[in-house]
């Protein structure tokens, strides 16, 4: 019989040692902590770029009782990056890549006897390099030992445990929709003559593989009815696995978007990291299982589970909830020539260790690979072998990419992947959000037979701020409305969009980041870091998403003090029809879809009802005379958006109400335009060089305002005043 000991407890946790020798001397004055364990939790999430990166130990003494067995493994589910085990000094076992699981065998390695001690000291690293991924990217890379450490106890025969921490099991389904039946082979690796495998109640006992024919098959159908089956695989000598698996057909369509079962099933959905306020990526089930119960609340289909392999046990639970999962590997932002033969590893781990998950529709070879690479040979030569290694192990499924926005569309890496996706953030970094829908219109029309997906987009919000004229780069929760609320249409507009995943479920560590009011965090969720709060924005998609839940929600509810004669309430529901309510009297009615928008006169305060069907939702809000600076995260943004709004403005004439690609087509205008950003560009240096030498970008560029581009740059009030004076008196 297989036995599973988890070695939570126990553990010595050594900053610093030089050797395993070093490490094991110190252990006596270490710091105890339980696995899962990261030592980033807080240095990670508290910005300044600055948290600890390099090589820690873990020291635990191994009892005779939990090495009891005729075979012994022990397990690592997750250490992040590279890890070393030592057992009584001696080095065991070398694994680079932080995110996926493997297994080192201590069988015959063990001292035996009641006087014997049996050491183990792991080291772990996180520290810069060249080889192992990721090295460059927009989250924290945690160091530890995050995720379960196990001791597997079998016997003599048993099933395979070490092969790139296989399962031991491989269940590869094929359904036949039009005859309601399937084909299911199951495959086993073992040191066994034969093994007993069943399926759906039948029992075959065969060398290595069998074959189950299933009649009336219940499919696994999504978040409607994600049903599942189990095969068991059971040796002569006890030991025994098993995989649940979900028998159905995934398809990708040029027009029709993603199918499922053979109908269409847009696929709409978020992005999630696995960190936690306070406690980095060192999860729990619990926390597990609170972020499904988000996801389910907000009423999305599809997770893109970013940008590494992550917890077997979330596997699991999209499985059960019926999300379908692009599952990725870390090889993001930057290629490294020396770091193709991870790439190729990091993919083969996670196709073994996650196979059998019928949730999976997608392995992702890369993400933005190209923001910092150019698109050459060899980057081109390992997106190949990739994409061969992934077809060579997995044939039932299809591969994508990740793109990164300034990406040509007629880049020869989009025809490497079977489909692809793009992260674009018009609206929030660059540009202006109507770009999102024409990107996505020229690229369908040029490329009709490309499947093409939105892969990333999102706008950071802090919710202690806000703004009656919310705008880019403001950080309100009332603009990360505004973005959402015209992407969500723009997607509705396009089911050609294989699938959508906003970035981001959650706010996440990113200690680089600097930003909004908060250091080291990521804003782009549409939930707080420590899920506490739910960000206005999320409703915008629990109405759009989740039609099993009757719900009302006011928008800024934290926007209590305004400083209006008239104020703007906006309000999410499921429901078709919105009726407002001002101090108790009915004030409008509305009918529409998801996002409802009404503007009431703001004389004191005021105590506003929403109500659709039979939910409701208040809030206070009053009027004061002064704008309340604690709301106000980018001052002089605010004073130029309050100018702007008030100048007159000759439109016969340019300004920088005008598109710069429109300006340059006009000589005197443009060449005003040139001197300008040539003197810009003479201060930025490689930026500068970087924009200049790029033909998207200055495609993307040509169709953002000037004022749009001059806020994004920085430019003061005085600066865009003197450019509109000029600008002003040169005729259209």
């Amino acid at each position: 019989m297989r036995k599973i000991t988890q070695l939570h407890d126990g553990w010595k946790f050594v900053k610093t040692a030089g050797s395993a020798a070093e490490a094991v001397r110190l252990a006596a004055q270490g710091e105890p902590v339980t696995v899962p364990h990261t030592w980033n939790a807080m240095d990670g999430q508290d910005g300044g770029n600055d948290y600890h990166r390099g090589t820690c130990w873990y020291v635990r003494d191994l009892s005779s009782a939990e090495c009891a067995g005729e075979r012994l493994f022990l397990e690592f589910l997750g250490a992040a990056m590279t890890a070393e085990v030592f057992l009584n000094g001696e080095r065991i076992a070398r694994h680079e890549g932080g995110y996926s699981a493997f297994r080192v065998e201590l069988t015959g390695l063990l001292q035996e006897g009641e006087a014997a001690q049996n050491v183990l000291a792991v080291s772990v690293n996180n520290e810069d390099n060249t080889t192992v991924y990721p090295q460059k990217a927009d989250f924290t890379f945690y160091g530890g030992l995050y995720r379960s450490v196990n001791l597997i106890a079998v016997p003599a025969e048993h099933f395979e445990l070490l092969k790139d921490g296989t399962p031991g099991i491989k269940v590869t389904p094929q359904v036949d929709l039009a005859n309601g039946c399937a084909d299911v082979t199951v495959e086993t690796w073992h040191n066994a003559p034969q093994v007993r495998i069943t399926v759906n109640g039948e029992t075959q006992t065969v060398e290595r593989t069998a074959v189950f024919h299933i009649e009336n098959v219940h499919l696994w159908d999504g978040v409607d009815n994600p049903f599942l089956y189990t095969a068991e695989a059971v040796l002569e000598s006890g030991d025994a696995v098993s995989a649940r698996f979900g028998c159905r057909t995934f398809a990708c369509d040029p027009e029709k978007g993603f199918i499922l079962n053979g109908r269409s099933y847009p696929l709409r959905g978020v992005s999630r990291h696995q960190d936690l306020k306070g406690r980095g990526n060192a999860l729990t089930l619990e926390d597990h299982r609170r972020d499904m119960e988000i996801i389910r609340e907000l009423g999305a289909n599809t997770l893109r589970l970013a940008h590494y392999q992550h917890a077997q046990e979330f596997y699991d639970l999209c499985d059960e909830n019926g999300i379908v999962v692009w599952a990725e590997i870390p090889y993001i932002t930057m290629h490294m020539t020396n770091g193709r033969q991870n790439t190729l590893d990091q993919m083969r781990e996670l196709i073994t260790q996650c196979y059998n998950h019928p949730c999976i529709a997608v392995w992702g070879l890369s993400n933005e690979i190209t923001a910092a690479s150019p698109v050459n040979e060899e980057l081109l030569e390992n997106h190949r072998l990739l994409n061969d290694l992934c077809h060579r192990m997995d044939p039932t499924r299809l591969t994508t990419m990740a793109n990164v926005f300034m990406l040509e569309i007629e880049s020869p890496i989009l025809e490497i992947p079977d489909i692809n996706s793009y992260n674009l953030y018009f609206g929030w970094y660059l540009g202006e959000l109507e770009q999102t829908d024409e990107f996505f219109d020229e690229y369908h029309a040029k490329y009709p037979d490309r499947v093409i997906g939105f892969s990333e987009y999102g706008a950071d919000a802090n919710p202690a701020f806000h703004s009656s004229h919310p705008d880019k780069g403001d950080y309100t929760e009332e603009y990360q409305v505004v973005y959402h609320e015209h992407m969500l249409r723009m997607i509705e507009a396009r089911p050609y969009l294989w699938a959508t995943h906003v970035w981001n479920l959650f706010d996440f560590a990113a200690d680089g980041r600097d930003e909004g009011g908060k250091h080291g965090e990521n804003q782009k969720g549409l939930v707080t870091f420590d899920r506490q709060l739910r960000k206005d924005a999320f409703y915008v998609y629990k109405a759009a998403w989740n039609q099993k839940e009757p719900f009302v929600h006011l928008c800024g509810k934290r926007y209590e003090n305004r400083c209006e004669e008239e104020t703007e309430i906006k309000v999410c529901s499921n429901q078709p029809e919105v009726r407002l309510y001002v101090d108790d009297t009915l004030v409008a009615t509305q009918e529409g879809s998801y996002v409802f928008t009404f503007r009431i006169p703001l004389m004191g305060e005021h105590l506003v009802r929403a109500e659709a069907g039979d939910c409701s939702d208040v809030m206070c809000i009053r009027r004061v005379s002064e704008p309340e600076e604690s709301y106000i995260f980018n001052k002089a943004a605010a004073t130029v958006n309050n100018w702007f709004d008030a100048e007159e403005i000759d439109p016969t004439c340019f300004s920088v109400q005008d598109r710069l690609g429109d300006i340059r087509q006009n000589p005197k205008a443009g060449a005003v335009i040139d001197a300008m950003m040539a003197k810009g560009a003479s201060e930025r240096g490689d930026v500068a060089d970087a924009v200049k030498d790029n033909p998207a970008l200055q495609r993307m560029m040509g169709r953002m305002t000037m004022i749009s581009l001059l806020k994004q740059s920085g430019a003061d009030e005085q600066s865009i005043k003197q450019l509109n004076r000029i600008l002003q008196g040169i005729p259209k």
